[in-house]
């Protein structure tokens, strides 16, 4: 179901502007900007807290390093 919303020209220029990409709709744009001030999952607080056991156990690889490995120029 959709509906339709009235806005300012303001707030129409300023979602305008917060586009990912050109087709991105307002709609996507609002739940992006919802989503920053929504709670984390627990899925994303454990993988967070993961994330941090391995930043702390030394089990990371700096990019310089991954390009080294890769042969890349770093």
């Amino acid at each position: 179901m959709a509906t339709t919303i009235q806005i300012s020209k303001k707030l129409q220029h300023t979602l305008q502007k917060r586009k990912l990409y050109e087709k991105e709709s307002y709609e996507e744009v609002i739940w992006n900007l919802l989503e920053d001030t929504m709670e984390l999952s627990k899925e994303a607080k454990a993988q967070l807290r993961q994330a941090e056991e391995d930043i702390k156990a030394g089990r990371v690889h700096t990019l310089e390093k991954v390009k080294k490995e890769l042969g890349l120029d770093v």
